[in-house]
């Protein structure tokens, strides 16, 4: 969660999936439509689950060539991937911020993974804290690879990442976090100029078109409650500097919460913020943005600061961070293009 929910409880052993496809749906095969819809989903996962008959289209078996037509009713059912649960202690640098008996907080860079996952059994925080720590970290109910974890952000978000150590420093950060007393910060970079100060609100759900990717609904039965402010920080015309606060922490609702207000987070390439919003049609601002893809080719998401109350000494405590040199190089270069183009 980028700002993330406390962990769901592990599914059984079994995949199942109910697609109504689109309106608009063109023609396509349904290997390719299914890899596209399901997450996690593999071409041999989805082939094999085609080849068993576990497929069906409108209540009939189908074969892969099989291309999907508008309001077909899709339903598939999978194995879960074998996977080793096992987190296996990894020598990898960490950036610790701060550290005691009972909790560990880290400046995590982009591009770590958090926990052993799909794609990424190994090279995550958690195989780092695993060696650092070099004891048996808790875990919450149901949430295998995660130890330590009460929350967590995304790959390509940086920031703090606060660790627990033991089972009541477990317990009681994941009840802060249950009462959203955690305090929480983000710096974004989003396309479109802000006017104002603001809050996003609504129920974050998997996108029935692409379940990598989350939505906001108006719907209680879609979703989550979420609940995200935002102030303004620095206006460069096509894009804005904001800060946000979450009041909820639901799986990537910064990134899902400001997709929805129609301002995407700068180079996000899960949520449009890959290509130009705004600005004007001339090679050199094209030129210009795609230079400020290149410095950092990442979403512009930073955990900046983490407030919560120790465990054992129930002192309120407070830490910050820089912003990343990535980060910081492409506000400069907004900063001076705007600059340029004001005294033209």
């Amino acid at each position: 969660m980028d700002e993330n929910d406390l962990y769901e409880s592990e599914t059984d052993l079994f995949e199942h999936y109910n697609i109504k496809v689109d309106k608009g749906q063109g023609l396509l095969r349904i290997d390719k439509f299914l890899i596209l819809r399901v997450e996690n989903a593999s071409r041999n996962r989805i082939q094999n689950a085609i080849d068993a008959g576990n497929v069906l289209v409108n209540g009939k078996i189908i074969k892969a060539s099989y291309r999907v037509k508008p309001a077909d009713e899709i339903s598939i059912v999978m194995p879960q991937p074998l996977r080793d649960d096992t987190v296996y202690p990894e020598n990898i640098a960490l950036n610790i911020i701060y550290e005691d008996k009972d909790v560990l907080l880290v400046n995590k860079s982009a591009g770590m993974v958090v926990h052993p996952g799909f794609g990424n059994w190994s090279g995550t925080l958690v195989n780092a804290l695993a060696y650092h720590i070099n004891t048996q970290l808790p875990q919450l109910p149901g949430n295998v690879n995660r130890p330590g974890l009460v929350h967590r952000i995304d790959k390509d978000t940086s920031g703090l990442l606060l660790i627990s150590k033991n089972e009541i420093a477990m317990t009681y950060l994941a009840k802060q976090f249950y009462n959203h007393t955690i305090t929480r910060k983000y710096i974004a970079l989003v396309w479109g100029d802000l006017k104002t100060d603001g809050s996003v609100s609504g129920y974050i759900g998997r996108s029935a078109k692409d379940r990598r990717v989350m939505e906001v609904y108006n719907d209680a039965e879609k979703g989550k409650w979420s609940l995200t402010h935002y102030t303004v920080l620095e206006r460069f015309n096509y894009v804005t500097l904001i800060a946000c606060q979450l009041e909820t922490g639901r799986t990537h609702q910064i990134r899902a919460h400001l997709k929805h207000i129609g301002h995407p987070l700068f180079a996000d390439a899960t949520y449009g913020g890959d290509k130009i919003r705004k600005g004007t049609i001339f090679a050199k601002y094209k030129t210009f943005v795609e230079n400020c893809f290149n410095l950092m080719p990442r979403q512009a998401l930073h955990a900046l600061s983490l407030g919560f109350t120790h465990p054992t000494s129930k002192q309120n405590m407070y830490f910050e961070t820089n912003l990343p040199s990535d980060f910081l190089a492409v506000i400069n270069k907004w900063r001076s293009y705007i600059a340029y183009t004001d005294a033209i």
